[in-house]
């Protein structure tokens, strides 16, 4: 890109964000409606075990009952097992539906809108999972040492070990795809990707896989991605002491190392980046070119912007750390960046981040310093439809709230941000999240952002 379009680009970009912040400055947040949506019984319920829904709207959790174990949704209780896996219960997309695992007696068994399936002597680490349509559903399983997938009710070819990931939607929900393992006992363990009920290559492992078994002789996390698209596949093999990028069935350069999750499409699904590591340096990789070698690469990076044409990453040297946006430092360096939080402003412009720094954690938008607080919740950052607005939870004297362009809104004992749940703007002015009024009821709150 030319110097003068690079001048015209940064001054467009300064305009923009200048007049965002004057709007912002004379906008107000009301709460127009405080909902409660149930009320737990804080003597039996396991609190580690709530679950939000993705419209913010459902609420299931697990409780106790003696001995058993029952999940309620929305107030409802369910029916009772010997014991419901806290990790293993899920909405679907839509929210019309959930599903989640059971145990009885030795036997466990997926439950899905109340409906118990077959039961097996185990299931996946990462229990059911919906596609992303919600009509499909999939998980791995295992009867006597042998695993394999279960999808909409029927068993796919039986293998000594699946990933822990389980079986894997596309975004289109037509396809899936896992890794699963095989003992050859003499030949060894292989590991390898099964993309639509066909078997890919075998390698020695793939990363984030295991050469050996869990104790239920199922394999470590790690997997297999789709594009966007879904028509592209991309995972990470390693053979002997190296490893390296399987992109559409082709083996790209091998490394020391490859970070496990670090590999990501773009949204338009024509760019792959990931995190390699030579010589004890890491660094990331976009499109087969090698960028600047780091001590460290943040978890949750690299990431590409919104119209695919960026890439940003947390980087850090010695102990310090800052952001990297085409290849680009941020002249800023912090003790800490947390990790998960970097993202793109919805227009590709520029990056938001939370840093926390001794005492206090505080939001960098474009470089900008944003309040300090005692705490920020993790991932918590949202834009509104049209990017003109933003929130987050921040936390103060043991007291949560959101902050909408800066300013502060009501107070609440706790903002749920666990569990899948988040802050959803239902339009360019209207939010809504969920907060513990009390030690015992959940609110649906709903605030708007009146322009004045």
């Amino acid at each position: 890109m030319s110097k003068k379009c690079n001048a015209l680009y940064v001054a467009a970009f300064v305009f923009c964000f200048s007049t965002i912040c004057n709007a912002k400055d004379s906008d107000q947040l009301k709460v127009i409606a405080e909902k409660p949506i149930v009320t737990v019984d804080i003597f039996s319920w396991i609190k580690s075990s709530l679950q939000v829904s993705p419209d913010d709207k459902h609420v299931s959790y697990i409780s106790r009952s003696g001995k058993k174990r029952f999940i309620v949704i929305d107030g409802k209780e369910g029916k009772q097992y010997d014991e419901i896996e806290q990790s293993l219960q899920t909405f679907s997309p839509d929210s019309a539906r959930v599903a989640y695992v059971a145990l009885e007696g030795d036997k466990k068994f997926v439950v899905v809108d109340g409906k118990e399936e077959k039961q097996y002597d185990g299931i996946g680490k990462s229990g059911p999972v919906f596609s992303p349509d919600s009509k499909h559903l999939a998980y791995a399983a295992r009867t006597g040492n042998k695993w394999f997938a279960v999808i909409d009710g029927k068993e796919a070819k039986p293998y000594d070990g699946i990933m822990d990931t389980g079986p894997v939607f596309s975004p289109d929900s037509t396809r899936v795809t896992y890794a699963a393992l095989i003992d050859k006992i003499f030949g060894g363990k292989k590991q390898f990707v099964v993309v639509d009920g066909k078997e890919e290559r075998q390698y020695d492992s793939i990363v984030g896989g295991s050469t050996s078994f869990n104790l239920d002789r199922s394999i470590a996390t790690g997997g297999p991605v789709f594009s966007p698209d879904s028509k592209r596949l991309v995972y990470a093999a390693q053979v002997g002491k190296k490893m390296f990028m399987v992109i559409d069935g082709k083996e790209e350069k091998q490394y020391d190392e490859i970070k496990n999750n670090s590999y990501i499409f773009s949204s338009d699904s024509n760019h792959v980046a990931y995190v390699a590591q030579a010589n004890k340096k890491f660094f990331v990789v976009v499109d087969g070119k090698e960028e600047k070698q780091y001590d460290i690469i943040g978890k949750g990076t690299p990431i590409f912007s919104p119209d695919s044409r960026h890439v940003a990453y947390i980087a850090g040297i010695d102990i310090k750390y800052f952001v990297v946006v085409d290849g680009r430092e941020t002249v800023k360096q912090y003790d800490n960046i947390v990790s998960g939080t970097l993202i793109f402003s919805p227009d590709s412009t520029y990056v938001v981040y939370t840093v926390r720094g001794g005492n206090k954690c505080f939001i960098v938008i474009d470089g900008k310093e944003g309040g300090r607080y005692d705490d920020i919740a993790a991932g918590s950052f949202v834009f509104s439809p049209d990017g003109k607005h933003w929130a987050y939870v921040a936390q103060s004297n043991n007291k949560q709230f959101v902050v909408v362009d800066g300013k502060e809104g009501k107070q609440y004992n706790s903002i749920i941000t666990t569990g899948g749940d988040r802050i959803i703007f239902d339009t360019p002015h209207d939010l809504h999240y969920l907060a513990w009024k009390d030690r015992s009821h959940i609110y649906l709150i709903e605030e708007k952002i009146i322009a004045e």
